[in-house]
């Protein structure tokens, strides 16, 4: 439907003025995530919420007037998670930025959604604690975009993904109805896990306004990292399938193609050698940290590593960690990317990668490919020329090769980014006809209208 300015006037008076922006180039910037190459429409309107109480005023004014509602963060998302649709109305949870409580007795902190994912750590850290989950953009997405994807990072091998460190929620449902799950108890089991149901849903289901999550204890020694360098890719994908057989617990194990690599020297002169076309980083950070390092170092020498260099330093550790952080943006420096997640069981790892290359091979695309190795979960990139109004087919059709490869392994289109609008062609493939229903039955319960980040996720 077409509002006009007495619909739109609702909505100041129920959200207020200085939180609704009408104005279409203050409106332009809320349109999208990172990935560019989904056309956004026009929304009639942003709010820019503060407090549940803002959400809930601007959903029931939505579901009053059947207009679609696009839950948006900080918008570090790439697979158009929050690309808007043409008289949507977006609703910015950045500015819910307060640590409402952090509880080192209980090991638990209450944040708001706007809260950066680094700057939780930090406060736990205040405490001899720290908050897991850390995806690659940790130092600007929030915490109410890793929810909704139930994000990753470098630490899940140990501590798990997003929802590993989740307790409970605050959300409010299609309706502008506040509800509250979970608790703030390790144990419990009363009634059905909407906590773990609304982790991943990408606001499709309701728009989390606070979250109760746990906090682990900090390693109190330094991490002891080992990187190791090897003449084939293949080879370092075995060292990692080594090193989860041998049980020693990594907290980190991350791997690098040559192609990666290559991207990072030219950028970062990371002093590259030219035998070197893959490089492992691994870390231990409990008090047996040292011989599980040694143990990973032995794991890569038995797999034919060219160089193994383990260190206590924490200089040198925080060092190497930066460079495989800076691999995504050393690779957008070459060309427009489309940034892939599919996850594999470890043990099929070294065969994920063998059929990365191969279909990268037969397409005649640079693929790049980094890796939460430890997880089996793998971000091949494909990059294309910038300027090209759409992804070609060519990057399109390799990626479907990539997706199928995986499903065939026993894993997964997305291992935490999300499904958003870019991947849901694909869904029917992994989840079934069957459960997809089921699915649907349940965003249908919630968000009867369908004014949900409609379009998304399923």
């Amino acid at each position: 439907m077409t509002l006009g300015t007495g619909e739109l006037r609702g909505l100041v008076d129920a959200v207020g003025g200085g939180r609704t922006v009408t104005e279409p180039e203050r409106v332009h910037d809320y349109c999208h995530d990172e990935h560019s190459y989904v056309t956004p429409g026009r929304p009639c309107a942003v709010v820019l919420a503060e407090s549940a109480a803002d959400v809930q005023a601007a959903v029931r004014w939505a579901a009053e007037h059947r207009v679609p509602v696009i839950p948006r963060g900080a918008g570090t998302g790439i697979v158009g998670g929050t690309a808007t649709t043409d008289g949507c109305l977006v609703v910015s949870l950045a500015r819910m930025t307060a640590i409402r409580e952090l509880n080192p007795q209980d090991e638990i902190a209450i944040v708001e959604p706007g809260v950066i994912n680094a700057d939780l750590d930090r406060a736990a850290r205040a405490h001899g604690l720290m908050y897991a989950p850390d995806p690659s953009s940790y130092e600007t997405c929030t915490i109410g975009g890793n929810l909704a994807t139930n994000a990753g990072g470098l630490r899940c091998v140990k501590y798990g993904v997003t929802r590993d460190s989740v307790l409970g929620l605050e959300a409010v449902l299609a309706d502008g109805s506040l509800i509250r799950t979970g608790r703030r108890t390790v144990k419990g089991v009363t009634g059905y896990d909407l906590t773990g149901l609304l982790v991943g849903s990408e606001g499709t289901l309701g728009i989390i306004t606070s979250a109760t999550l746990r906090l682990r204890p900090a390693p109190k020694h330094p991490p002891v990292t080992v990187a190791a360098e090897f003449a084939g890719v293949l080879d370092a994908a075995e060292a990692v399938w080594s090193i989860v057989r041998a049980n020693v617990g990594p907290s980190l194990l991350e791997l690098m193609d040559r192609a990666t690599l290559e991207a990072l020297d030219e950028w970062r002169h990371i002093g590259l050698d030219a035998k070197t076309n893959a490089m492992l980083l691994c870390q231990a950070d409990g008090p047996d940290a040292a011989d599980a390092a040694r143990i990973m170092a032995e794991c890569c020498s038995a797999n034919r590593a060219s160089v193994v260099a383990v260190s206590d330093d924490e200089a040198e550790s925080a060092q190497l960690l930066d460079v495989r952080r800076m691999a995504f943006t050393a690779i957008e420096r070459k060309g427009a990317c489309l940034i892939e997640d599919v996850c594999v069981p470890r043990s099929k790892l070294p065969e994920m990668f063998a059929a990365v290359e191969r279909i990268a091979a037969a397409y005649d695309l640079w693929v790049p490919t980094v890796a939460h190795a430890g997880d089996g979960n793998l971000h091949p990139v494909f990059v294309f020329d910038r300027g090209l109004p759409e992804i070609p087919r060519a990057v399109w059709d390799a990626a479907e090769e990539v997706f199928r490869a995986a499903l065939d392994f026993g894993g997964t289109l997305t291992g935490e980014h999300g499904v958003g609008t870019l991947k849901r062609h694909w869904l029917g493939e992994e989840l079934g006809e069957q459960t997809l229903a089921a699915q649907l039955a349940i965003k249908n319960a919630l968000d009867p209208l369908g004014i949900l980040n409609p379009g998304k996720a399923i």
